[in-house]
């Protein structure tokens, strides 16, 4: 995570999927041209915009889990088993993957799969590939692609595109065959760069493969019927695994944690989850498993027993940041704000710029009063590690909290320029700017960021704004 799941092999992994230079095998990939003919029907621009498009519309959703603890590329909250990969460089996994995974290895090896679909542009040269039958196929290809990207798989996209080709769909079939072998290939190699077990897609594979052939009246996980496994294609990727040197990988505890949160998460009831963790003794637990029961505890109200597990668990390993938040929220939540802000201090000695960790910290000073404190602390993460818009709109309510209403509205520009809403970035700033407390030195920043927004906005935007404009959104909420 970034932060979180894969907190220690993410980003490596995604630099080792951008470059492919090192570890055996690498010979054998073949990364496409950076002048391909693709880009004459869907350039790099037009991806990122396209994804931006998308993304924009799944974070108003409500789908995307913002939980700190919990983050790769972005987490969907759904219960089906898939990952998916949008044009433009967006990878999403669902919930119910993190899951289902039992390795650290395994949930690596699927999104390795899923960067690859997008390093090797897979949807643009699908795209290309058929732009050849018709330019009527080609618009209609570019609509199934917004439709399925919109529903969650990169691989909805390319079946979108299959139906849509109509005359030529048994050729389109195998392009799409061609596209999961070479991300198959591609993502091997960068799970083994960045030190990964090999073999973490193939056994994700196997066991996905397993549950059908074992159980066939059970509905087949949506990762099969969007990634389909076949006993050729496991051999394939075991036989690609072998090219690369043995690997003894151990989870990390950022992928423990998150699993046992989306567990805690899926129950209906805060009961059911304590219920879940309590069938097994607790003298046999690991860490991980306690760490569950404890946040269980804290959904259901109980804080005395999960004020003991926190407690536990930071004596015997205060290497863990989310213990020490554990520890945090539960003694805000049993009113003892003296102790927390103890709590929270010490581990933001240990673990400084810790984006979890500060987050949450920041949240509960606000619910403590303490809201110019929180708004120097969020703005020093701010300016030293790239934000989340999530991220963004606490520090607009820090910020306005605080009294600083010029610096809130323009926090909340930020975040709609994040989520992809330029004509309302511009309109949080105009609001900034009429706001009779505005120093000079906010004035000529706020001006020059409208000036700079402008530039990357269309002339239709541009003419809508001028006919309509933006009307003042709650500071608190920046809806």
């Amino acid at each position: 995570m970034i932060t979180g799941i894969l907190k220690r092999a993410l980003i490596a992994l995604t630099l080792a999927s951008l470059v492919f230079v090192s570890g055996a095998g690498a010979d054998d990939i073949k990364l496409p041209d950076m002048g391909s003919p693709a880009d004459a029907v869907l350039s790099s621009g037009d991806e990122s915009q396209l994804g931006r498009m998308i993304m924009r519309d799944i974070r108003r959703s409500g789908q995307v889990v913002e939980d700190p603890l919990v983050t790769t590329f972005f987490v969907v909250d759904d219960s089906r088993i898939n990952a998916f990969a949008l044009p433009g460089g967006y990878i999403g996994v669902h919930t119910g993957l993190i899951e289902a995974t039992r390795s650290e290895d395994e949930l690596a090896g699927v999104v390795a799969h899923e960067v690859a679909h997008v390093t090797q542009r897979h949807i643009a040269r699908a795209i290309h590939a058929n732009s050849r039958q018709s330019i009527l196929t080609t618009a209609m290809m570019l609509g199934a692609i917004i439709v399925a990207a919109a529903g969650g798989s990169s691989d909805a996209v390319q079946g979108a595109i299959a139906v849509a080709q109509g005359t030529a769909v048994q050729q389109q079939i195998n392009f799409t065959r061609t596209n999961e072998y070479e991300a198959d290939r591609v993502g091997i190699a960068a799970l083994a760069d960045a030190g990964f077990d090999p073999y973490g897609m193939a056994s994700f594979f196997e066991v996905m493969s397993r549950q059908t052939t074992t159980s066939p009246e059970m509905r087949a996980p949506e990762f099969l019927r969007t990634h389909p496994v076949t006993t050729a294609r496991i051999a394939e990727s075991r036989n690609r695994a072998r090219e690369y040197p043995a690997v003894r990988s151990d989870d990390s505890s950022s992928y423990g944690i998150a699993r046992v949160r989306m567990i805690v998460a899926r129950f209906d009831t805060p009961k059911e989850a304590v219920a879940y963790f309590e069938k097994r003794p607790y003298d046999n637990q690991t860490n991980v498993e306690r760490y569950g029961l404890a946040v269980a505890y804290q959904r259901a109200g109980q804080y005395w027993e999960a004020l003991d597990i926190f407690r536990e668990l930071l004596k015997n390993d205060k290497s863990i940041i989310a213990y020490h938040i554990g520890l945090g929220q539960t003694l805000v939540a049993l009113d003892q704000p003296r102790e927390a802000l103890e709590t929270y201090e010490r581990a933001v000695g240990l673990f400084p710029r810790n984006v979890p960790l500060v987050l949450d910290y920041g949240e509960h000073l606000l619910q403590l009063g303490q809201a110019g404190k929180a708004h120097t602390m969020l703005l020093d993460l701010m300016n030293n590690v790239p934000p989340t818009p999530e991220q963004v709109r606490l520090i607009a309510r820090a910020a306005n909290e605080a009294g600083e209403n010029a610096e809130a509205y323009y926090y909340l520009s930020e975040y709609r320029l994040m989520i992809g809403d330029l004509t309302g970035g511009i309109g949080y700033l105009q609001q900034a700017l009429r706001l009779p407390e505005l120093q000079e030195i906010q004035r000529i920043r706020f001006e020059a960021r409208i000036d700079f927004i402008r530039e990357f906005m269309t002339e239709e935007q541009l003419n809508m704004m001028q006919r309509d404009r933006p009307v003042g959104i709650s500071v608190r909420n920046g809806d």
